[in-house]
């Protein structure tokens, strides 16, 4: 990666904790946080030494904000073709988290609106802090959301739903996120960074081949019917089945130890 300007990074006990760094914007996703945002989890994806990431708002801004959302002011400049392009270059960029082959976890603090939104869905799993708002008000600026919105939401919470809020513009509350399926889990802000870290820790430690293949059969299942899906994961069932791991763990279960993986 090149010199970072608005994300931080940092390696911690097995975890890659990214924070957006925009707090005089609330963090807002500019095209160079976008790049910058692909650029760490492709270099996070390749790190052997790396088990699961953690993505969340820096902190120091007037309000808390995980990514309140686009760069209104750089989007204002764009002819609609430069926008196009713009939405590809944030599709780009979240597709870079929504396929790692090792979970990312979104700790959502604070405001999460539009491109915010679009980021925290491309993670896996999402917690958020009780004082957090989300939406997708892309209406009320009379353009629609570019970077997934309107693909991932009817995914997580369903067709009626995602409708109501894509169409309605309004933001939800962190209960009501948690009661749509749009969150995992909900806890006092002061406790979210922690709660999310300790996650993304214990996932650092799973089996590693183990914990990709589920990635990929869950992400991949997603797109295919049922039937297609069970080959898939029968399939990678084989593929498991032939790695030391599997040994490993089986042998340790048997011996009633704790089992070492070796990735391989």
């Amino acid at each position: 990666m090149s010199e970072l300007r608005n994300i931080q990074v940092e390696k911690r006990d097995g975890v890659f904790v990214v924070r957006i760094a925009r707090p005089e914007v609330l963090n807002a996703l500019s095209a160079d946080t976008l790049a910058e945002l692909r650029a760490a989890f492709e270099a996070f994806d390749a790190d052997p030494t790396l088990g699961a990431a953690l993505l969340t708002g820096g902190e120091g801004g007037k309000r808390p904000a995980f990514a309140a959302g686009a760069d209104i002011a750089e989007m204002a400049r764009m002819s609609g073709l430069e926008l196009r392009d713009h939405a590809r270059h944030g599709q780009r960029a979240l597709d870079a988290i929504d396929r790692c082959s090792k979970p990312v976890i979104a700790a959502i603090n604070g405001f999460a609106l539009g491109g915010g939104l679009e980021l925290a869905m491309a993670c896996h799993i999402r917690y958020a802090a009780a004082g957090a708002r989300m939406g997708q008000p892309e209406i009320n600026l009379g353009i629609i959301p570019g970077f997934g919105g309107s693909q991932r939401l009817p995914r997580l919470i369903g067709k009626g739903r995602a409708l109501e809020m894509l169409l309605g513009g309004d933001p939800v509350d962190a209960a009501r996120a948690l009661e749509l399926g749009l969150v995992d889990r909900v806890l006092p802000d002061a406790e979210l960074f922690d709660a999310a870290f300790a996650l993304a820790a214990k996932l650092a430690g799973k089996a590693p081949v183990a914990r990709r293949l589920i990635l990929d059969a869950v992400v991949r299942g997603l797109d295919v019917n049922l039937d297609d899906g069970l080959r898939l994961e029968a399939d990678l069932f084989g593929v498991v089945g032939a790695t030391e791991d599997v040994k490993e763990g089986l042998t340790a279960f048997l011996d009633k130890r704790a089992a070492t993986f070796r990735g391989k």
